[in-house]
């Protein structure tokens, strides 16, 4: 029990001190854990061999993962990506798995243990990508929309690729069993565990019928008896009893597609997928995704952990050279998938050097083809430092495409719209904020001149009559073509805070008269624009916010009336105190760092609660 805890200790405790500061630094979590790893396994030796038997119980974190992601995958939304899916990312995976190959064989591996070596290369990191694209607002361009289909095919793929792997063992790593028979090497500590087989002993069609079956009663019982179990368990108003039920639903069907030669993966994610569209999805994802979570952090800690780096330091050359060649190969497929898929400019150097690494499921894979004999250790070790390597300079790729994206500017290969028209009302930004105040202003009769950097938006625009220019709204000369001279009003509505920002100063300084309102993020956001000279300014979320409360008011027994006069109260109270904190702010400086900004915010609330509660008593006593 003390070893125990103290095995706890350290790796909870490596953890929680790693993956936040590699966050901060921008490495994502998975790189945090690896990192934990590699400091209590090779560098400090706070963990030794037992990392082995830990990494067996984490890896049902893999089966959790798959089963999470089945649940994500809506049926109805696969076929609507199948393009992108089965072309875009069937290609990538494909195409990168056979030229991984066929260099594996170059350099004299059998067929088998190429292959494997393909697929653990075929696939990149969702975990880093995804969460890189996410921090840098890149989710919604499209080369991250290209990328987050890639990801998402290497995602489905790994499921094939572990039903695949055992059929892949190779003779040498095979042993002989006392009545003769042949066993994996990587089974022979696992005969105390050995677990129930339905398909033991039966003839090939009988194997057959009950891997069908299995797979079948699978189906039906997320169809059929989800319900009923989810409404008995309701029944009990034990939140832990959901839980329970949710591990039971993964571990169960694990079991049973082990008990009938089928990969646990497989299974969860067939799972998963027919829950996507059940009501209960959300309450398993938030029941799952804890455990999820620390199980696959586990996992990759002790990945990390069990890296050679004495093999490294032997001899690095060949660990840097394999690592540069893959990554030179992805890239090199990517580039070309991008062209002909045309993804163009910016979004095809995302595209290209965002998804050139290996992944975190690389790990999973060839974690799972040592246990499967697929794999030597002396290869397995030696893939795990190529894998770990590429992820680590993951950052650097997405810092050259940053280089890269700014020398773009302006040589996009869509070329910028010459604007040929002006008018009373200037709209820099056409997304859903922008959109509504274009129609809004148009249905009125007044003409608007509306510019955008986003082409598909714009092309949009048009499919449904409305004129728009493809240009950056930053670029003085595309204002002044606009017509930012004689304009009455200037309506920044674009996403990017530092641009909103730069356009607002330029127009304030070019026409000091002019009346500009702009669309802000948050309250900080909001001090930032009235320092750059801005007149009205509109939080996306306030006038939403505030009509979703005062429906709230409605319905706790204030009138209609009542309900309003309210909203109205406290939309004065709050633009007053905006102001006039806006006075108080320090540009750069956290609010909540800034000690007269604190306490008068403080101050404002509380007179802001005693002017609503004084109004409120005033309205009751008019009524009595």
């Amino acid at each position: 029990m003390d070893s125990f805890l103290l095995q706890a200790t350290i790796y909870l405790g490596a953890a929680v001190i790693a993956v936040p500061l590699a966050a901060r630094l921008g490495f994502g979590s998975v790189l945090g854990y690896l990192l934990a790893g590699i400091v209590i396994g090779p560098l400090t030796g706070l963990v030794g061999s037992e990392a082995q038997d830990i990494q067996h119980f984490a890896e049902f974190g893999v089966v959790m993962m798959l089963f999470l992601i089945g649940l994500e995958l809506d049926p109805r939304a696969l076929w609507a990506m199948r393009k992108r899916l089965i072309g875009l990312g069937g290609l990538q995976v494909g195409v990168t798995m056979l030229a991984v190959m066929a260099g594996a064989v170059l350099l004299g591996y059998d067929w088998a243990t190429a292959l494997a070596i393909g697929m653990i290369f075929a696939l990149s990191s969702t975990a880093i990508v995804l969460q890189t694209l996410s921090e840098k607002g890149l989710m919604q361009t499209g080369g991250g929309r290209s990328t987050f289909s890639v990801l998402l095919a290497q995602d489905i793929a790994v499921i094939p690729m572990l039903a695949l792997l055992p059929l892949l063992a190779v003779p040498a790593m095979m042993t002989l069993n006392a009545d003769g028979s042949m066993a994996r090497a990587s089974d022979a500590h696992h005969d105390d565990h050995a677990t129930l087989s339905l398909v033991e002993g039966l003839p090939a069609w009988g194997v057959t019928l009950v891997t069908i079956g299995a797979v079948v009663a699978v189906i039906l019982a997320g169809v059929y008896l989800t319900r009923p179990v989810f409404r008995y368990i309701h029944h009990a108003r034990l939140r832990e009893m959901y839980t329970a039920l949710a591990l039971l639903m993964v571990v169960a069907t694990a079991v049973l597609m082990t008990m009938v030669g089928l990969s646990p993966a497989l299974g969860t994610f067939l799972a998963g997928v027919v829950l996507a569209n059940s009501e209960f999805r959300h309450e398993l994802e938030s029941d799952l995704a804890p455990f999820k979570g620390l199980l696959l952090g586990l996992f990759f800690i002790t990945v990390g952990a069990g890296i050679d780096f004495d093999l490294f330091f032997t001899d690095p050359a060949p660990i840097l050279g394999l690592t540069a060649a893959v990554m030179l190969i992805k890239g090199a497929i990517l580039l070309a998938l991008a062209i002909i898929f045309k993804i163009k400019g910016k979004d095809r150097w995302l595209f290209t050097l965002g998804l050139a690494q290996a992944g975190e499921f690389g790990f999973v894979l060839i974690s799972f083809s040592l246990q499967q004999g697929v794999l030597t250790p002396d290869l397995g070790g030696t893939l795990l430092l190529v894998v770990a390597l590429s992820m680590l300079i993951t950052p650097l790729l997405f810092i050259a495409y940053e280089l890269l994206s700014r020398r773009m500017v302006d040589t996009d290969d869509h070329p910028h719209d010459e604007v040929d028209e002006q008018g009373t009302v200037i709209i820099a930004g056409i997304g859903r904020f922008g959109q509504i105040v274009n129609r809004l202003l148009q249905s009125c009769g007044f003409d608007t001149v509306v510019v955008d950097a986003n082409l598909e938006t714009v092309q949009m625009m048009r499919k449904f009559g409305f004129r728009g220019f493809f240009g950056d709204p930053t670029r003085p000369d595309l204002l002044n073509a606009a017509g930012l001279e004689d304009a009455r009003v200037l309506v920044v509505a674009i996403d990017d805070k530092a641009s909103a920002n730069k356009v607002v100063a330029y127009a304030r300084k070019v026409r000091p008269d002019l009346h500009i309102i702009a669309r802000a993020r948050d309250r900080v956001h909001v001090y930032e624009l009235y320092a750059a000279g801005a007149n009205d300014i509109v939080r996306e979320m306030f006038d939403s916010s505030l009509r979703a409360g005062r429906y709230a008011l409605e319905n706790l027994g204030l009138s209609e009336f009542e309900a309003a006069e309210a909203e109205q109260a406290f939309y004065q109270y709050d633009r007053q105190a905006l102001r006039e904190l806006a006075d108080l702010w320090q540009p750069g400086v956290p609010v909540a760092d800034v000690p007269a900004y604190v306490q008068r915010a403080n101050e404002l609330n509380n007179a802001l609660e005693t002017a609503l509660a004084a109004k409120q008593q005033a309205t009751e006593s008019k009524e009595s």
